[in-house]
Parts: C-alpha cells; structure tokens; sequence
C-alpha cells in the first residue's frame, strides 16, 4: 500500500503509476462516480471510490465493496494508492492523516494477508506553472511485526502516527509567499552549453504550441485556479489534446510542403517542446 499525502488532484495518482511496472490502483472521492458513464471510465483506469459523510451518509456503506476489493488486490501482490490526508489542497504541507490508511491495513492484517505499507511524499515546483520538477521521496516500508500492540484502537493510532512522522519528514513545508525557498529547493542549474544547443528548438517549441496551450489556460484557469484542480486537469486536457494536435501540424506540413514534409512535425515537435521545458523558468519569480 503507498500512503501518499495529496498536493496535485489526479495529478498525483499519475505520476505514481507512472513508476511502478505493475498497475496502480488509486481510491478517489465517490462524488466522482455518481454517473455510470464515469464510473465506468475511472475503474477502467484503476480508480476505486471512497466515499465520506459530506457525499451523504447512506452512501457509506459502498466502501465495504471497496475495502473488499482492496484486500484482494494485496492478496495478489498488488498495489494500491491511498492519499491518507483524504483532501487534496495546492501547498507545501502535511496536514493531520486520516486512519482510513491504517484500518485498512489492520484488516489486511487481520485477515493474514501479508501487506507492507510505504509511506511517499510528493512535492512539486509549482502548482500552475507548465512543465515543473517534482521530488519524490519514499519513506521505510512499514510492517505488521514491528508492532507490539494488538488492541485495534491503539494499533490503529500507531500506524498513522507512524505513517504521519514518516512523511512529515519528507514532505517539503515552504510558505506559498517564500519564492526564494521555492527556487531554492526545486530549481535544477542548466548549463551554458544546454542553454545554447537548445536555445532554438526551445524558441520553436514555444511558438508552435503556443496556439495549442494558451487558448487552454485562458478557459480553463478562470474555472480551475480556486478549486486546486487546474494543474491535473490541464495537464490531462493536454495529454488528450497533443496527438490531435501533432496530427493537424502533419496535415498543414504536408498540404502546404508535400511529400514526406508531413513526418518532421511528428519528430521536432515534441523535441522542440521538450526543450523549451528544459529551459522555462523552473519556480515563480
């Protein structure tokens, strides 16, 4: 089980399951599957409901059939992502753990299956600039055998206390206002040679997606920038967009060149694009 703490929406569920081999299955807030044409989408991509009071109380006993899949998964080897502050809010902070993390793990425990917990922090440059560095930090895997206790309500308490102190060592607390500590912490120096080798592609990259990027931020910000959801959402507007996108620079390259013309905007374009976010400004000035 990864507990993770909650800074980026969805956004943090995928870089995780980008990184592991096997799939990751993550839980997410159960308002999110109230329709079935999205519920069917999100546990096609590994996402599983939880649901809390403030969705409505009578929809809480629906997390038994989570929790029932949950065990399963771990019987398999599996894995499973749980964002054990519950809330996902843009700032470089842990907030107090819930114990749905831990009464999980007890009742793995309790049914003899063998499951470890791995504590992750994930900390990011910014929340809404395009293109950022993340840190990602793992904590000790956390076992049954190391404690003592066995009565349920103080185990309970002990592994989020453990989780908590675990990840209250790897979770970055910089004040939103503290830019100076911000690029302190995030930025990567770039040297005088990359600078120079992809000062073009760079100016390139950001003149051909301009047109794709710009129209995206100026509707969805104003719609986002209060709710702690524009990076995820972007960056998977984005992601969905892109191979669109390419496909009508290819179009355009061979309507307007013909012949083979239409290749190169397949090739540079995403290489362009990269080399701008190599040298973009990292953090908030």
């Amino acid at each position: 089980m990864l507990a993770c703490n909650h800074p980026n929406s969805f956004l943090d569920a995928v870089v995780l399951a980008t990184i592991f081999k096997q799939p990751v299955y993550s839980l997410a807030r159960g308002d999110a599957f109230n329709k079935k044409w999205t519920a069917f989408l999100l546990r096609q991509l590994n996402i599983l409901p939880v649901y809390r009071e403030r969705e409505g109380a009578e929809h809480l006993h629906k997390n038994y059939a989570t929790f029932d899949a949950c065990l399963n998964i771990f019987k398999q080897g599996g894995i499973v992502l749980i964002f054990s502050e519950a809330l996902c809010e843009n700032e470089w902070h842990l907030r107090p753990l819930k114990k749905g993390t831990a009464r999980l793990a007890l009742t793995a425990w309790q049914q003899q299956v063998p499951l470890s917990i791995l504590p992750v922090a994930l900390n990011y440059s910014s929340f809404d600039l395009f293109g950022k560095n993340i840190q990602l930090n793992f904590g000790s895997t956390i076992h049954k055998e190391q404690y003592a206790e066995t009565e349920s309500g103080k185990l309970l308490n002990q592994v989020t206390s453990t989780i908590q102190q675990q990840l209250r060592q790897y979770v970055y607390e910089i004040a939103g206002n503290d830019k100076a500590t911000q690029a302190a912490t995030f930025a990567i120096p770039v040297s005088k040679t990359k600078k120079m080798l992809l000062a073009i592609p760079a100016a390139i990259g950001f003149l051909i997606h301009w047109p794709l990027y710009r129209p995206l931020q100026r509707f969805i910000w104003p719609r986002t920038m209060h709710t702690g959801h524009y990076d995820s959402i972007i960056a998977g507007v984005l992601f969905l967009l892109y191979p669109f996108y390419l496909l009508s620079l290819a179009v355009l390259a061979y309507v307007f060149f013909g012949s083979y013309w239409w290749l190169l905007p397949l090739a540079a374009a995403p290489f362009c694009a990269w080399s701008f976010v190599q040298l973009k400004t990292q953090t908030k000035q």
